[in-house]
């Protein structure tokens, strides 16, 4: 299929035949793994626009996850639908077991800081392997099937039913975050936020939770609001603008209405990027939002099918979308799916977000010059706390000069 847009379709000399479950890209190359349901594992060179593997699983079960050892690109897992978690040679395109779950598993991740493997399923729990013995322990005993977890640095989040739980992988008792995010429906996925800490979680209802569970932000965000309370209001909007970026808040994607009813529409999959995060649902839109004001960025084309994963590249520069049936309502569309890779993906979000930068500094500027001077020194508190964010920052001090004078 041709490119739609900026964006390019993935070639496959032999179609993918059934669902794609998932895309991930590897942690330092643009080769992309691909999971699906038709008990296949490929891996496929976006910068050659190759093929360089497709290793069938040893039975008929459908792939529903798939992830890399992020320490080694020639390894990677998958977590099927029999159970079993399987690791797969990429150089020599062969496979073994490394264990199972006692139902269908339904996610695999790897924990670089531990050297550990981490699955979950429907068994209701979470299962830690030692990839080098294939030993494996109960990591959590839950009350209900998991449908999705992410991993950050020692922090695990786990997506079980309507609510998040976060555990500490060193200490299986400890909770990392006491206040539990809970939502009125089902958790659809869960992704932890790579520039902070904190995930963000997708509902079946269309609602994404943004969570930052670091208490040194929200330390941070309470002593701005208390110092500012009695000042000029144009100082305490400025500082609301900062509280929507720190504190815990829902938005619904993509709202929309038939007869007069709100239409619920699954989010899929999340992706982030430095800016801002994206969101895949079910009726086929992929959008770009910008996580702080929840404002809508950018809305790539709409696809025929579901999207059923997102990936980001290390880099930022390149996202690749599935479209594929997921398997999740009965009136999908049954075309054959299709992976994409869109170059360059981050534009769209710099451009709309300088573009709210300044329609925002405009507005302060014209109600008060000081809420501007303000406005830098917290710019400059950023930068201290997130130094990834230093370059972006700093451009935006650079308006607010061009503003002041």
């Amino acid at each position: 299929m041709p490119g739609t847009g900026t964006g390019t379709c993935l070639e496959f000399h032999n179609p993918i035949e059934d669902a794609v479950s998932r895309v991930v890209f590897a942690p330092k190359s643009n080769n992309l793994l691909i999971s699906s349901w038709d008990s296949n594992l490929r891996l496929y060179d976006v910068d050659c626009g190759l093929l360089r593997l497709e290793a069938p699983a040893p039975c008929e079960a459908a792939l529903l996850h798939c992830c890399f050892q992020t320490d080694s690109e020639s390894v990677a897992f998958s977590a099927d639908s029999d159970g079993f978690i399987r690791r797969y040679d990429l150089h020599l395109g062969t496979n073994d077991t490394v264990g199972n779950h006692h139902d269908i598993a339904t996610c695999v991740e790897y924990s670089n800081e531990t050297s550990r493997l981490f699955s979950a399923g429907w068994d209701k729990r979470i299962a830690s392997w030692d990839i080098r013995s294939a030993n494996a322990f109960t990591f959590k005993e839950l009350d209900a099937e998991v449908r999705s977890i992410s991993l950050s640095g020692f922090d695990l989040m786990a997506a079980v039913g309507a609510s998040v739980h976060v555990y500490d992988m060193r200490n299986t008792e400890r909770v990392v975050d006491l206040n539990e995010l809970r939502m009125d429906v089902q958790i659809r996925c869960i992704r932890a936020n790579p520039n902070s800490r904190g995930y963000a979680a997708g509902s079946v209802d269309g609602k994404v939770a943004f969570e930052p569970y670091n208490p040194s932000d929200r330390f941070v965000l309470y002593f701005l609001m208390v110092g500012t309370i009695h000042t000029h209001i144009g100082i305490c909007k400025c500082q609301l603008f900062f509280v929507l970026r720190f504190w815990r808040y829902t938005f619904r994607c993509h709202p929309k209405t038939k007869d007069g009813k709100l239409h619920m529409v699954s989010i899929n999959d999340i992706a982030f990027n430095p800016l801002a995060l994206v969101t895949g649902d079910n009726e086929g839109y992929v959008i770009t939002w910008d996580a702080q004001s929840r404002r809508m960025l950018h809305e790539f084309p709409r696809y025929r099918n579901s999207v059923a994963s997102l990936s980001y590249n290390h880099t930022g520069q390149l996202l690749a979308v599935a479209s594929s049936h997921t398997y999740q309502e009965a009136n999908e569309m049954y075309a054959n799916p299709v992976a994409l890779c869109w170059n360059n993906p981050l534009k769209y979000s710099l451009k709309a977000w300088m573009t709210l930068l300044v329609q925002f500094l405009l507005e302060i500027y014209a109600e008060n010059r000081k809420v501007v001077g303000i406005f830098c020194a917290i710019g400059c508190w950023n930068c201290i706390l997130y130094p990834n964010l230093a370059p972006l920052a700093l451009f935006s001090g650079f308006v607010v000069v061009v503003a002041v004078s």
